[in-house]
């Protein structure tokens, strides 16, 4: 019932709107929608004259890669890759942690949620990384029973070792 109700909205705001504008979204559906033009929508907070933290949805310059248009997100997928229509703009941060990779890596997500799996393999691009790579690294470590937090990339040098490259057949240096 609940989709059929999510569907007919959808299809309402369409209909009256013509094309779907960010803009004129409500905040409870803008975070993982796409505009007409193909544009990611995200939702700002920003300070109203009177002081108050106001949230507006806004046009992204992100173009959804998956060629989709006119799409407003389902709870069933907002739910199964882990993610928050109340999320502020656009942001990697959330691929450092193992049980948001765990969500999206999920078959409920990575198979039927094609618009959050898109935009997360985008962000973990634009970091250079890959959205696959982690989910099998992340499947690896589960299937090990394993549980490490994933790094952000930064690694503080060991005092007194030169930085390079380490073979994993190596044996780690000795101490002094």
């Amino acid at each position: 019932m609940k989709i059929f109700l999510f569907f007919g909205l959808s299809l309402f705001l369409q209909g009256v709107l013509g094309d779907l504008i960010c803009e004129e979204l409500p905040e409870e559906m803008c975070s993982f929608s796409i505009a007409s033009s193909g544009k990611r929508c995200l939702l700002e907070s920003h300070v109203s004259a009177e002081g108050n933290l106001e949230m507006e949805c806004q046009t992204s310059e992100v173009f959804a890669t998956n060629k989709m248009q006119e799409y407003i997100e389902t709870d069933e997928c907002i739910g199964a890759c882990g993610v928050d229509r109340q999320s502020l703009g656009l942001s990697s941060d959330s691929l450092l942690d193992p049980k948001f990779i765990a969500k999206i890596c999920s078959a409920q997500c990575y198979n039927n949620c094609p618009n959050i799996v898109d935009l997360y393999s985008n962000l973990a691009s634009a970091e250079g990384v890959s959205l696959h790579g982690l989910c099998l690294t992340q499947k690896t470590r589960a299937h090990h029973g394993t549980s490490q937090p994933l790094s952000s990339g930064a690694v503080a040098k060991a005092p007194g070792y030169a930085a390079g490259p380490v073979s994993a057949a190596a044996p780690p240096p000795s101490e002094y």
